[in-house]
């Protein structure tokens, strides 16, 4: 079973991330189930969003406590939330930052940084973060493919007219991009912000 937290804060979609995760594996075949830590219709409070993918029916519902990733959608929360709580010892951390993984300070070993709120700011104007945080998931593990990813987002928010073809265009975007944005050699991650230094002088950040 693949255990998956997603951090961020009231209005960002991390909620429909999660959701998206567990879409994009029923594609593939797989068990999921998608839920919210809590709800809350103001933004701004932390949010947690769970995911599990198994390839057996999964019998527990409860919050993930030891995940195999994180995924954390807004920085800011991790002044006050230990996003790496409970964390398997190879497990990855996903953040959205400018900063490399190294100068995060978190207690992980495999952790990778893209700047995702300047892709969010140019396709949507606003800080809606779960799509672009599912192109730096897909990049960096293997619980669900790209392609499913996208088919899930086109599903989810364009079904029945939920949202304009335009939106979800952009969302599709905007996966792609940030998929492309993250640099992944293994257990090696590099920071978006310098990823072109980074590919020019053939040098990575080790997470």
């Amino acid at each position: 079973m693949i255990e998956i937290r997603l951090h961020g804060r009231a209005g960002q979609g991390m909620v429909t991330g999660a959701e998206l995760i567990a879409l994009a594996a029923n594609y593939e075949g797989k068990y999921s189930q998608a839920f919210p830590f809590f709800g809350s219709e103001k933004r701004g409070p932390p949010v947690e969003a769970y995911c599990r993918i198994d390839t057996k029916p999964i019998i527990i519902h409860e919050e993930i406590a030891e995940p195999d990733i994180v995924v954390v959608g807004d920085p800011s929360i991790m002044d006050s939330v230990d996003v790496c709580r409970g964390l398997h010892k190879d497990g990855i951390v996903i953040v959205n930052s400018k900063k490399r993984p190294e100068e995060l300070g978190l207690r992980a070993r495999r952790i990778f940084t893209v700047d995702a709120s300047s892709v969010a700011l140019k396709l949507f104007g606003k800080l809606i973060l779960n799509t672009v945080m599912l192109g730096a998931f897909c990049k960096v593990s293997d619980a669900v493919r790209l392609d499913s990813i996208k088919r899930a987002t086109m599903e989810k928010l364009g079904g029945r007219g939920k949202f304009s073809n335009k939106i979800v265009e952009s969302n599709i975007a905007a996966i792609q991009e940030v998929y492309d944005l993250v640099k992944v050699d293994n257990a090696i991650a590099a920071s978006s912000g310098a990823a072109a230094k980074a590919g020019k002088a053939g040098r990575r950040a080790k997470a």
